[in-house]
């Protein structure tokens, strides 16, 4: 018997019993569209929470800092031990080098923080101040409000605000900031001349009249006003990585310290053994950026084995992404009890045919036809019961994934960002195929018996 003589007899018996069809295909339907909107919803919150992740923090970079200095071992973090070796390597130009032949870095970005202290009128606050090389910042996708990222001008530097810098700000006759009143201080970061002191400690001691160990009078310190070069865009409460940082251009940023702390010590920099200042400045942090997320923990492991301590998210992330495979695991297993119980009524509509036919199957082996046909035929009937109800519920599926992302988003059922509801290429066609199977599987018993029917007993069947 051709194929398609096969494929035609085996689809015009699936009309013969139209409601019978109808519920068997409703059956498959419903598993289909239970198995993917389940499955979809584990995808949709694990590319949510990646996407979310990725606003906190780079998925791809490995922060590294002097372990001389205490690295992360304070802070912790994932694999945040240092290196043990006795040498001191701090970050240096050397260092930028040393770490850029290492397998799968695309970049190194060096770093130089100090913190500064802030004024304007009645308001004043803490911050950090972050020198960057030229690039750096048009690498992260920042978002601009006014003005641009902060270029080398060889002078004056040019400050860079992140978006929820106001939002430190606090009054100075002890009243309560933003996170207390809700309001924020009434300055123009860009136009407004803004006070910055780098020197804390001159800062503090001339404020408070406190005396030099000396017993000297304490000295005043210098205040800038510095030009701003834009402003992040975001709200008060949008957090990001660079929300509360001011940025700047790293070599303008090392001559002001050079010229705020000559013949001193400047903070946070390492010392000699004999407690005096190297005459280079080093690096507050090296950011390591790789070619992939799947590279992070062992160029991680690697830089902490050679003397640096090393820190990224990528424990943090791994444990995550496991706690969303089980999620989806679960999800999935749910929504497969539906299409079990669709197999079982494909199997029993199969049964039903083959009783209905017995005399028809005695027939077509009395007419010398192969067995292999025979079941063939009832296979081919049962796939195609899976292909219908896999492609009418993968598109309820589509539909249904749409209304849930449209209520969860309208309704703000939950505090993440993008779609709770994914469905991507490949799980539509894995339904298809495995619908289709999963009608074949249940088709596969009922078909033996038609192959073992005796052709007399069928023929003689009323």
């Amino acid at each position: 018997m051709r194929p398609l003589d096969l494929f035609r007899l085996s689809t015009s018996n699936l009309f013969k019993r139209k409601l019978r069809t109808i519920l068997t295909v409703l059956g498959v339907t419903i598993g289909v569209a239970s198995i993917v909107v389940m499955v979809s919803l584990g995808l949709g919150l694990k590319k949510s929470l990646t996407e979310e992740m990725a606003q906190y923090s780079s998925l791809t970079s490995v922060s590294v800092r002097d372990a001389s200095q205490g690295g992360y071992r304070m802070s912790g973090g994932a694999d945040s031990s240092a290196g043990t070796g006795t040498e001191e390597k701090h970050l240096s130009d050397e260092a930028i080098i040393e770490l850029s032949q290492l397998p799968n870095v695309k970049n190194v970005y060096p770093v130089l923080e100090t913190s500064a202290f802030l004024t304007k009128g009645n308001w004043q606050s803490y911050a950090t101040v972050r020198g960057v090389e030229e690039g750096y910042l048009e690498e992260q996708n920042i978002d601009i409000d006014r003005g641009d990222f902060p270029k080398e001008t060889g002078n004056t530097p040019e400050l860079f605000y992140g978006n929820m810098i106001l939002t430190q700000f606090s009054s100075k006759n002890g009243s309560s900031g933003y996170w207390e009143d809700g309001v924020l201080p009434d300055i123009d970061l860009m136009n407004d001349p803004i006070s910055i002191v780098f020197d804390m400690d001159r800062y503090f001691s001339f404020r408070n009249n406190t005396p030099g160990e000396d017993g000297s009078a304490p000295i005043k310190p210098k205040k800038y006003i510095l030009p701003a070069s834009g402003v992040q865009a975001g709200g008060a409460e949008d957090y990001n990585t660079h929300a509360y940082y001011i940025y700047t251009n790293i070599n303008d940023l090392k001559n002001l310290l050079k010229k705020e702390f000559k013949g001193r010590n400047i903070p946070d920099q390492p010392l000699r053994k004999n407690g005096k200042p190297y005459k280079e400045i080093f690096y507050t942090e090296l950011i390591v950026e790789t070619d992939s997320m799947d590279h992070v923990s062992e160029l991680q492991s690697l830089i902490n084995s050679m003397g640096y301590s090393a820190m990224s998210d990528a424990e943090w992330i791994a444990q995550e992404q496991k706690t969303m495979d089980v999620i989806q695991l679960v999800l999935g297993g749910i929504g497969a009890v539906s299409l079990l119980v669709a197999a079982i009524g494909i199997t029993n509509t199969m049964m039903m045919s083959i009783y209905e036919r017995t005399k028809e199957i005695g027939i077509i082996k009395v007419l010398g036809c192969d067995m292999r046909n025979i079941q063939a035929m009832f296979l081919i009937e049962a796939g195609v019961i899976g292909l219908i109800g896999g492609v009418a519920g993968l598109m309820i599926s589509y539909a249904l994934s749409a209304v849930i992302n449209i209520v969860a988003s309208s309704s703000q059922l939950m505090e993440i960002s993008g779609n709770i509801s994914y469905i991507p290429i490949w799980l539509a066609f894995a339904s298809l195929i495995f619908a289709i199977l999963v009608g074949m599987v249940a088709g596969f018993f009922p078909s033996l018996r038609a192959m073992k029917l005796s052709p007399l007993a069928a023929i003689r069947n009323e």
